[in-house]
């Protein structure tokens, strides 16, 4: 115990080294990101989206919100979309990541990235990484047949509507409000692969 000035009763500080960090533990893993092999050693606390942009020098995928509201940081895992900002990457030991970087072939642009520039599908350009990731999950989701909640017959293989790309990317949030011209890039994009 010590006492201040006015006489009054405080509990004794801790030395600094009470307060000192505990060693950080790593753990290895692997990621194929964009086809090639990374080894990394991270704190198993590192989510996906830091490990692609902090540790992998891909800063295609955004930070927007860091809570999985806005889309922002969208990528593939094995095919499928996902908020890299909610996933640990050691949770992703081994599998296959796909960023924005990882679409084109070579000079070849992605029809969706083609036709995001098409129909001018992007103003600031922030969300548009992920908004196109999610637009290449979002149109193998409807190949598959995979319902949405506007998706009228679920007996039948879901008709690419407006309402239906517009529910399907209702995840992705654009502050420029360039909704009208990103539904039209999918559906240019999803006429030219069908």
């Amino acid at each position: 115990m010590r006492l201040d000035a006015a006489g009054t009763r405080h509990a004794a500080v801790p030395t600094t080294s009470a307060f000192q960090r505990p060693s950080m533990q790593t753990v290895p893993i692997t990621l194929d990101v964009n086809g090639r092999q990374h080894q990394l050693s991270l704190d198993p606390r590192t989510t996906l989206l830091d490990a692609l942009r902090e540790h992998l020098g891909l800063g295609g995928t955004k930070k927007g919100c860091d809570h999985g509201q806005c889309g922002a940081c969208t990528v593939l895992l094995d095919g499928r979309r996902i908020n890299a900002c909610l996933s640990l990457a050691v949770m992703h030991d081994g599998q296959s990541v796909t960023t924005i970087e990882g679409l084109a072939r070579g000079e070849e642009l992605h029809p969706l990235q083609a036709a995001f520039i098409r129909h001018d599908g992007f103003q600031c350009g922030y969300c548009t990484p992920g908004q196109i990731c999610s637009a290449v999950g979002m149109l193998e989701e409807v190949r598959a047949g995979m319902p949405s909640h506007v998706t009228e017959r679920l007996d039948e293989k879901p008709v690419l509507s407006a309402d239906e790309i517009r529910e399907r990317m209702s995840g992705n949030l654009c502050r420029c409000s360039c909704y009208p011209n990103i539904v039209a890039a999918v559906q240019d994009a999803a006429g030219a692969k069908a």
